[in-house]
């Protein structure tokens, strides 16, 4: 497996670019909304705690841990979300998304379900990973169903095992995507976006 490094990926609906200290003020003006952070570790709903959670992605993308991106909605050219390549061991062929959140405006349209497959398919066919990896809140069903209707296997919980912004220790549920299961994921997910993502 290749390490992942900033890239722009570019979709029919989306455009993944590199998340930068200039997206700021585009995220505040989608995300500073509570609901989208009820279920996240971190917390960005005020400018300050959005400039933290944004300095801290590119902090963990300095060390190596992680590569975060802009989403960026082609129709308007708008940020609408953010999404990361997260926990990379290169060694043992394996990544996670996560950090993801979309402004609800853009949820349930094709904003996430193009992202997810410009994520995947290039940690699949170009990065050469053999395990793509998710991780939600036990408690976060919408997450949970997402996940699922993605074509990620739940493969199990892990208890008391992260502290929320809140100080409460969730429960994690733990998907993943396996490179031999990639083609037929990638053939459903095109097939509900109309055609292969650009």
């Amino acid at each position: 497996m290749l390490a992942p490094r900033p890239v722009v990926l570019e979709g029919a609906h989306v455009r993944l670019e590199p998340l930068a200290p200039g997206h700021l003020d585009a995220l505040c003006a989608v995300g500073l909304d509570e609901e989208l952070w009820r279920w996240t570790i971190s917390r960005a709903t005020t400018r300050s705690g959005m400039q933290a959670w944004l300095h801290a992605a590119l902090a963990a993308q300095a060390a190596g841990t992680q590569v975060p991106f802009a989403i960026v909605e082609r129709s308007e050219d708008r940020v609408v979300g953010s999404t990361s390549y997260l926990n990379i061991a290169v060694a043992d062929g394996r990544l996670e998304i996560g950090s993801t959140w979309v402004a609800r405006a853009w949820q349930r349209t094709a904003v996430n379900t193009e992202a997810k497959v410009l994520l995947l398919r290039h940690a699949f066919q170009v990065l050469a990973c053999e395990r793509v990896e998710f991780k939600t809140d036990a408690l976060n069903a919408q997450s949970r169903a997402a996940l699922r209707r993605l074509g990620a296997v739940e493969e199990g919980v892990l208890r008391r095992h992260m502290r929320t912004s809140t100080g409460r220790l969730r429960d994690t549920v733990y998907f993943s995507i396996l490179k031999a299961e990639w083609p037929a994921v990638r053939a459903t997910l095109e097939a509900k976006l109309g055609g292969p993502a650009a």
